[in-house]
């Protein structure tokens, strides 16, 4: 199960790091109006996240009190690589937790915000409010780019070719 949720997590991650490829430090401070959050604060916050939830996941409350999430939606970064640097240590703490996760834990309770979940539940939380998260950075990095986007996943009017080369990887290892 460790590795499925290392897989889920590590392709979301994927979707982040390509779009900060293609983005210049204005476009990871770019903000649409006051109410919108610029892909620097969505990071800030993610990672945040992730600091509180996957440290000592297994024995402490997932929202740590030294947490202050309502911070995390105010811009304390200055450049695109201090964006990176934390969006890489909130990734790399869940990853590590998640390393800690085998047969004989995955139903122990844990809790978040003093309620009781389930570890592999406090995973599908997750692995549903990052990937949110992920696809609004994605969203902006299109807008910023427009036509000089690079897709990540299969390219526009490209399902059939995509769809094909698939069906030949499948069968070719004998998996279809």
């Amino acid at each position: 199960m460790q590795d499925l949720f290392l897989k889920r997590f590590e392709y979301y991650k994927m979707l982040g790091d390509k779009s900060f490829e293609q983005l210049s430090d204005e476009h990871i401070f770019w903000q649409f109006n006051g109410e919108s959050n610029s892909i620097a604060i969505i990071v800030k916050h993610i990672a945040g996240n992730m600091l509180s939830r996957w440290t000592n996941f297994l024995t402490e409350d997932g929202e740590k009190s030294w947490r202050n999430r309502d911070e995390e939606f105010i811009n304390t970064f200055k450049t695109k690589a201090e964006v990176l640097d934390y969006w890489e240590k909130g990734w790399k703490y869940l990853f590590d937790a998640l390393k800690q996760i085998n047969d004989e834990n995955l139903q122990s309770t844990i809790y978040i915000r003093n309620e009781a979940h389930s570890v592999i539940d406090a995973v599908f939380r997750q692995l549903a409010h990052y990937p949110y998260h992920v696809g609004q950075i994605v969203f902006i990095a299109k807008m910023m780019k427009d036509e000089d986007w690079k897709t990540l996943s299969i390219a526009r009017n490209k399902s059939d070719d995509f769809n094909s080369e698939m069906k030949d990887k499948f069968s070719q290892s004998g998996n279809l």
